[in-house]
């Protein structure tokens, strides 16, 4: 039995509330292009490699909202941890960190909170 491989892509583009859909990068605009390239260079972006049956299978599982057998960095930290797994203790400086990154989201509420309480209290 002989065995074939093909090899396509398809790239999805939401813009401007309009999906458009191409299969190769040469068929992308130039400045489309330029915007994607940005876009998938940045922090928050992953590229997903679909290289047979099972991947394009595993695509659809997530799609439905269904556990998938694969490890990854991104899908383990989208998903709950089940009550017998415990997660690492935070080293000091990721709290600093999260403090100083947050301290207005922290503190607002805070305030706000104090403000009421002493609305009622001091009455």
């Amino acid at each position: 039995m002989q065995r074939l491989t093909l090899k396509t892509s398809t790239i999805f583009i939401a813009k401007s509330g309009r999906t458009r859909v191409f299969r190769s990068l040469n068929e992308v605009p130039p400045k489309l292009r330029k915007q994607l390239d940005e876009s998938t260079n940045s922090f928050n972006s992953a590229t997903i490699l679909i290289a047979d049956r099972r991947g394009r299978q595993e695509i659809v599982r997530a799609l439905n909202g269904l556990p998938s057998a694969l490890r990854s960095r991104v899908a383990s930290s989208m998903t709950p941890q089940s009550a017998g797994e415990s997660t690492p203790p935070a080293r000091p400086t990721q709290i600093i960190c999260f403090l100083k990154d947050n301290w207005l989201e922290i503190a607002l509420p805070c305030a706000v909170g104090l403000i009421i309480w002493a609305a009622f209290y001091f009455r």
